[in-house]
């Protein structure tokens, strides 16, 4: 397909499943939700049945460390080439236009490629495309494995551009009346309404000129206040940074053995508008399981007089105190597996943001032994619930405001990892459209 250089991006050829599939039980969530409920996915297991679906093409990661991962990751390859080879999926040339609704809210979205030629995820990158949070070198290994097997790619990747006068997509959304209908139809598992639509040759071209003219480095100057130059940063990760990173992985191992022209160059993400009303930073919760040793006597070990500790009485009280912080002291809301709320301040920080002072503990605590594992919780409910069970401890945060989040990358780099979540885990990005990498 076209390719546009200067931009970074390819016109995609996606696969979609054919018109007798049931999308109820095809498309489901992004493999790292619920990753503390694994009755979620027993739920979708049941859904799905022996249907064709999704499910069957991504690994869930709720069953990483669980019998039979290497049989379930190889059964995946396999089914990705029966659906190839069965006429389940079909191609469609071009971008899509992607619609979803859920909570009350409409994301407006656009499916094209990312060349992983302009996507650096190392610290300090100052690449076209760029990361916003850490990158979790260790987490990469299965992923990779999975990919290395796999003749489709099925992105959960969100990236979004920061467009605040609506060029880019806005315009796609006025013109989705001239646009031949895709999807339309009900997810499962409260996941809402998905819809998309076949973008118009003509359209595609407007979107590449309004991408262009976002990347204009005067323009980019102006509007973030750095010199000229400073590198331009046109797609910044939303959700699903683990899964382009293994994309990059594959595809520096690939470069070698294929040249540039070859798929797994690109990958397949949903483009979205940091501007899109509908599109909400989520804090992301920390949540240890099977704790060793008493956690507020090693924060005030770590911290020193650094550190004060406040308890309250209730789980709202303490979201209150820490949503309504400000100043150079930072808050972050404690919750003692059965046994107390708290508020936690910390001053002078050792970060800009709460999250990254904290993590920088939490990784030494559990390098020590200190508790079994960690879980990061979208939603403050799903924190109070799990961190108020014996044994396990809780972290709550206050989010960033989502306009921060461009300058915030250009000037500092990237955030600690699992810093923000574009909303809660049902709003997540389901699984709908595959593309060919090999």
């Amino acid at each position: 397909m076209k390719m546009i250089n200067d931009i970074g991006i390819q016109i995609p050829t996606v696969y979609l499943p054919k018109k007798s599939i049931d999308l109820k039980k095809w498309a489901v969530i992004a493999c790292d939700q619920f990753t503390a409920e694994p009755q979620y996915w027993q739920q979708v297991e049941e859904q799905v049945g022996a249907a064709p679906s999704t499910l069957k093409l991504i690994f869930p990661e709720v069953y990483l460390d669980k019998p039979g991962a290497p049989e379930r990751m190889t059964a995946i390859g396999q089914t990705m080439t029966d659906y190839l080879r069965d006429g389940v999926l079909l191609p469609h040339d071009g971008m899509v236009y992607v619609e979803r609704s859920v909570a009350g809210k409409t994301r407006h979205g656009l499916m094209l490629c990312l060349d992983l030629e302009c996507y650096d995820y190392r610290s300090g990158s100052a690449s076209l495309i760029r990361a916003t949070e850490g990158t979790i070198v260790d987490r990469l290994p299965p992923r990779i494995k999975i990919r290395e097997q796999a003749a489709l790619e099925l992105p959960h990747i969100l990236v979004l551009i920061d467009d605040q006068d609506h060029t880019v997509i806005q315009p796609l959304t006025a013109a989705k009346a001239g646009f031949a209908p895709l999807y339309d139809f009900e997810l499962m598992q409260g996941g809402g309404h998905l819809a998309g639509y076949a973008v118009t040759d003509a359209a595609q071209q407007r979107v590449v000129d309004a991408l262009r003219a976002l990347a204009q480095p005067e323009r980019f100057a102006a509007r973030y206040g750095v010199g000229p130059e400073q590198p331009v940063l046109l797609f910044a990760m939303g959700d699903g940074n683990h899964s382009l990173a293994t994309a990059k992985a594959i595809w520096e191992k690939n470069k070698a053995r294929f040249g540039l022209d070859h798929p797994s160059r690109f990958a397949l993400a949903e483009i979205d508008n940091v501007h899109d009303q509908a599109l909400e930073f989520e804090a992301i919760h920390r949540l240890l399981l099977g704790c060793r040793n008493d956690m507020l006597t090693e924060l005030k070990t770590a911290f020193g007089s650094n550190l004060s500790y406040t308890e309250v009485a209730s789980a709202e009280l303490m979201r209150q105190r820490v949503d309504a912080s400000q100043g150079p002291r930072q808050a972050v809301g404690f919750i003692g597996g059965g046994q107390a709320f708290g508020v936690i301040e910390i001053d002078p920080p050792t970060s800009n943001l709460p999250v990254g002072t904290l993590q920088t503990f939490l990784d030494q605590f559990l390098k020590g032994g200190g508790a079994q594992a960690i879980d990061y919780v979208h939603g403050a409910d799903v924190l109070e619930r799990l961190a108020w069970q014996s044994g396990n401890a809780g972290f709550y945060f206050a989010g960033m405001h989502k306009s921060e989040l461009f300058k915030t990358v250009i000037l500092e780099g990237a955030l600690p990892h699992k810093t923000f979540s574009l909303g809660q885990a049902r709003e997540k990005r389901y699984y709908m459209e595959a593309r060919k990498i090999s």
